[in-house]
């Protein structure tokens, strides 16, 4: 899917939550396997680089530098200060270990490439804030993005409870012109990084993930929901998510 990164910046000392996640469509499957905490800040510091003009990350010692103080943290997720620290800490320490794995199709079959998240990270408990540089590989994914990206306001997605929920609503803002997401139930599976058990049962798959991702979109986010599965005989191949937003609801 393609689309046209505003050229319109941002505020930059408007609220963390009012700001816009960008990132690139690979990257976006990437964060799939991200924890909540983990999501919270790769989502919240990447929302702050939507205050800098295009092809303009900070660098700092040599290294796309962007800074996310737990008072922001706090704010944006409401959380209390002392959950806010224990989640940045915790959060980028984690980070740190984590690698993206993408897949290309060439004419001599799959080529495979991992890189991490971040190549180094600074926890300051004294001054409240955490810092990560991200690793170069990252940046094409994050700045000056023109086509195949995901975005939304971080406000759509802070008050969220469940990676589940947050992983589905990326899914949907992926196909949002759309409004329609078909994918298959690995393609489905793999997208929420569904445990083992919701890989042999669907039941399992359906009350520990779909069921509770969906009634959480629909009443924290305001989204009109209808899903179905689709099946090759008794067996389900694919699901069929229709949404769209509450005209009511001011997050959309």
């Amino acid at each position: 899917m393609k689309r046209q990164r505003a050229a319109l910046v941002m505020d930059p000392d408007a609220p963390v939550a009012e700001k816009s996640v960008n990132m690139s469509n690979a990257l976006t499957r990437a964060a799939h396997s991200l924890s909540l905490s983990e999501k919270r800040l790769i989502c919240a510091c990447i929302s702050k680089i939507d205050s800098l003009p295009l092809h303009a990350p900070v660098m700092r010692n040599g290294a796309w530098t962007v800074r996310l103080s737990a008072a922001e943290y706090a704010e944006t997720f409401e959380v209390d200060l002392n959950t806010a620290y224990e989640q940045l800490r915790g959060g980028s320490e984690n980070l740190f270990q984590r690698h993206i794995r993408t897949l290309h199709e060439t004419s001599k079959g799959i080529k495979e490439k991992k890189f991490r998240w971040v190549g180094g990270v600074e926890y300051h408990k004294g001054e409240g804030w955490v810092e990560l540089h991200w690793w170069h590989e990252v940046v094409p994914h994050l700045y000056g993005l023109r086509k195949e990206f995901t975005s939304y306001k971080l406000k759509q997605a802070a008050a969220l409870r469940s990676a589940y929920s947050w992983r589905l609503f990326e899914c949907f803002q992926s196909w949002k012109s759309t409004g329609q997401y078909t994918p298959t139930i690995e393609d489905f599976q793999r997208a929420m990084d569904a445990p083992q058990s919701c890989l042999a049962n669907f039941k399992d798959l359906r009350t520990r993930i779909i069921e509770p991702a969906v009634s959480e979109l629909r009443d924290k986010n305001g989204l009109e929901i209808e899903w179905t599965t689709r099946k090759a005989g008794r067996k389900v191949i694919g699901l069929e998510f229709k949404f769209k937003p509450d005209p009511q609801t001011k997050l959309f």
